[in-house]
């Protein structure tokens, strides 16, 4: 006969706490493109060399206090009207160039110069670029063809000399040299963005779920900029993450170029440009070519090391199995 005894209910048995297994599961909630950021030497290498340069640009009026009474903290301090730059010393670090600025004050408050016009430049090329692109690309017809041969036209004329004859020209015209140069290179910037969003938007305008959109009323400007520009966007991204070193760069040749920021702004490009009448001497005088042209050098590197990892990150062929 079969026992009726009741048989004790045990609770089922709860898993282990594990510490060990957090940072692995920590892990798998990053995206795959963040791990292969993290796994990458390079692309580590030029996020610390970014974040060093963050931490000056935000400390900066603690690392170089502006003088008191400083009306504008971006124009660097001078001690003295001397020509011949002077070394470095307990009052002035990197040393001063010529007409007695001080590079330290001027690196250091040259770095928010550079985070500045990067960032800046760069959005301002993305946003007019991409919707260019994106709108001629999302209708096509004759408004592609328009568009798109003025984007030719725009795209023939080199770069950097078109910009420094558009600064010359607009130098005189606008007060903030700062803002002329600033549009001398989105004028000729945006146009690879344009290129580059079309194609893509070319891609995905006949897909699925953008036809789905239409077949359910929406609007051709939604489709655009709710379905179409945001899946068009990642190709834009890591070009811009890759071009804002080199929008820095070509910001400071403008500067080396005086026109650039007016004498005596935070910049790398106008502190290298103090240099020009002692380079015979250069051996004597290094610390005014040196110091200015290392920061812009770290910063530059920094954004190419970071775009590099990004682009293979967010490309399935470059990524692998993640």
């Amino acid at each position: 006969m079969a026992s009726t005894t009741p048989r004790a209910i045990t609770a089922p048995a709860q898993p282990r706490y594990v510490p060990d297994e957090l940072p692995a599961v920590a892990k798998r909630r990053l995206p795959a493109w963040a791990r292969s950021l993290l796994r990458n030497p390079l692309s580590v290498a030029g996020l610390i060399i970014l974040l060093i340069f963050a931490i000056i640009a935000l400390l900066a009026p603690v690392i170089a206090p502006p003088p008191a009474g400083s009306v504008d903290p971006y124009i660097i301090p001078r001690d003295g009207f001397l020509a011949e730059p002077q070394p470095p010393s307990a009052a002035h670090p990197f040393g001063t160039s010529q007409g007695q600025y001080d590079i330290f004050y001027g690196v250091i408050w040259g770095t928010r110069t550079a985070f500045k016009v990067g960032i800046i430049i760069t959005a301002l090329t993305v946003i007019i670029g991409g919707l260019i692109g994106a709108v001629s690309g999302f209708i096509g017809g004759w408004v592609d063809e328009v568009i798109q041969r003025f984007v030719e036209i725009v795209m023939a004329f080199p770069f950097l000399l078109a910009a420094i004859t558009l600064a010359t020209v607009l130098a005189p015209k606008i007060q903030d040299r700062l803002l002329s140069a600033g549009i001398a290179l989105v004028a000729f910037s945006w146009p690879t963005y344009a290129r580059l969003i079309r194609g893509d938007v070319l891609a995905i305008k006949d897909r699925e779920y953008v036809m789905a959109a239409r077949v359910l009323g929406a609007s051709g400007w939604r489709i655009l900029m709710r379905h179409v520009v945001p899946n068009s966007m990642f190709t834009l991204l890591v070009v811009a993450s890759l071009d804002i070193g080199a929008y820095v760069l070509s910001f400071a040749a403008l500067s080396f170029l005086q026109l650039g920021p007016p004498q005596g702004y935070a910049d790398w490009g106008q502190l290298i440009s103090f240099a020009r009448n002692w380079i015979p001497s250069l051996s004597d005088y290094w610390y005014i070519v040196v110091f200015p042209g290392a920061a812009l050098l770290l910063f530059v590197l920094g954004w190419n090391l970071l775009g590099d990892a990004f682009r293979d990150a967010l490309d399935p062929k470059m990524r692998g199995n993640g």
